[in-house]
């Protein structure tokens, strides 16, 4: 199961105590072990990103993302994704492939030698 941070504390926490991995396209905070037996998603998407549809349009894809993969994430987690320019111009599939590949550097996406292309 998979709920959202939507208060500054909440995101607070996750900066102070996760850790951040990225490539040129997203940042990714973990923070481990938040004690429940969910995990939290947190979005940031710049106004650099574009208009109120388009960042709108970025945050369901990534949600889109998390949903397909949550049997595979590790639970009780919080994660922020950050979304950097790059990712106003890419596709789903290509977003998809730099969100994986992220979460795998995080090494918080279980079993990612069966994750299936589109």
């Amino acid at each position: 199961m998979l709920k959202r941070l939507k208060k500054n504390h909440e995101f607070q926490i996750v900066f102070q105590e996760g850790k951040s991995f990225a490539n040129r396209q997203f940042v990714v905070y973990v923070r481990k072990q938040n004690g429940k037996p969910y995990s939290r998603l947190g979005l940031s998407v710049s106004k650099k990103m574009g208009n109120a549809v388009m960042r709108n349009h970025i945050k369901r894809y990534i949600k889109e993302i998390f949903r397909e993969f949550a049997d595979r994430l590790e639970v009780g987690n919080d994660y922020i994704i950050i979304s950097r320019k790059p990712v106003s111009t890419m596709t789903h599939q290509e977003m998809r492939k730099s969100l994986v590949h992220v979460l795998k550097k995080a090494r918080v996406l279980h079993d990612s030698r069966k994750i299936p292309q589109l």
